[in-house]
């Protein structure tokens, strides 16, 4: 089986975005309603700008022109992952270590699928989170999606 269309994209794009001194944060492609959009998430340290967005739609336009991994028609959007940023990598984990997280589970772990609670970091491949002075360790593995939060 082939790469599936957002790991061709991100193999594309990231390079461009790097260059900018960006950090590529999330991909989607989905279809809403008629229509197919492509949006891509894009951070730097202080956060990012309309400019920086801007640029960058133009820089991925012209790069996804000449690649060309989507047959159908779509719309581009370039934003800021927002306040309630994804958690992907590795990198995430360390970097928001200490940081209100919600982390949202395929199945039900320990009772819930839900938590929420401050982000200790990775063992290996699972996410730990201290909620109410306890740790709680959750495999990666059923992660459907970790994101930082502002409400507990």
């Amino acid at each position: 089986m082939g790469k599936s269309i957002i790991e061709q994209v991100e193999a594309i794009i990231t390079p461009v975005i790097t260059e900018q001194g960006l950090e590529l944060v999330d991909i989607e492609y989905v279809k809403e309603g008629a229509h197919w959009y492509l949006r891509i998430y894009i951070d730097k340290e202080n956060g990012v700008d309309i400019d920086d967005c801007t640029n960058v739609s133009h820089l991925v336009s012209e790069v996804l022109d000449k690649k060309d991994p989507i047959t159908q028609a779509y719309m581009l959007e370039v934003s800021s992952p927002g306040l309630e940023r994804p958690l992907k990598k590795d990198e995430d984990f360390e970097r928001f270590n200490g940081k209100l997280v919600r982390v949202l589970t395929k199945e039900p772990f320990q009772g819930y699928q839900e938590f929420t609670g401050y982000l200790v970091g990775l063992i290996e491949e699972d996410i730990v989170l201290e909620y109410k002075k306890e740790k709680v360790v959750i495999p990666r593995t059923i992660v459907e999606k970790a994101n930082l939060t502002f409400e507990f």
